[in-house]
């Protein structure tokens, strides 16, 4: 999260001391949560230079989009099929209801957090444990995407995710698929536009 806010600065050196004294913790516990966050996109390990914050850049924001585009319109087309065959979308709702209270609310970092819970809701919904694996993997990009972008129209991505429900609920895969897709790609250009000037 103190990634993700800024409060630990792209570029920068995770301060472990001060990390340690924040979170009243041993540096133990932050030594091994550093692969973690490795893995999850959010550090670099550095010879001598310990845990460094990445440093958003072109290829890491189209790296994302791509991956994106790749794992969740297959998941969006497997999802109408689940539920075309009588499959829950309940998950798909509750997160709905969930984002619509926190854009109304307004706080950037929980509609970051409830627009990406969203996108793993429909992952959920396909039933592919290791699509569901895959996407923890990127999750928290997503969210920092979301959050540094969060100047983007929220309104419009809520609208786009009841569409996706309603596409997914009518379990037409090959609909269901357009409409992942079209949201998706409609928001790379937008992206690097409000990214202007913070890009590595």
């Amino acid at each position: 999260e103190r990634i993700i806010l800024g409060q630990y600065p792209q570029g920068s050196r995770l301060p472990e001391q001060r990390i340690g004294e924040e979170l009243n913790v041993s540096r133990v516990p932050l030594r091994e949560a550093v692969p973690w966050l490795e893995r999850d996109g959010f550090v670099r390990s550095r010879p001598r230079r310990g845990a460094v914050v990445v440093q958003w850049d072109a290829k890491a924001v189209d790296d994302l989009f791509d991956v994106r585009l790749s794992l969740e319109v297959g998941a969006a087309r497997l999802a109408a099929r689940e539920v075309g065959n009588g499959g829950p979308l309940a998950a798909l709702n509750e997160a709905l209801e969930h984002a619509q209270r926190t854009v109304a609310g307004g706080d950037a970092y929980e509609i970051a957090r409830t627009s990406t819970a969203f996108h793993e809701a429909v992952i959920e919904t396909s039933r592919n444990d290791l699509m569901t694996t895959l996407m923890k993997n990127i999750s928290g990009r997503i969210t920092w995407l979301f959050y540094l972008t969060s100047g983007l129209p929220a309104d419009e991505a809520f609208h786009d995710h009841v569409q996706l429900r309603d596409a997914i609920a009518s379990g037409n895969e090959r609909v269901a698929e357009s409409v992942a897709y079209a949201h998706i790609e409609r928001d790379r250009l937008p992206t690097f536009e409000a990214m202007r000037g913070r890009l590595g």
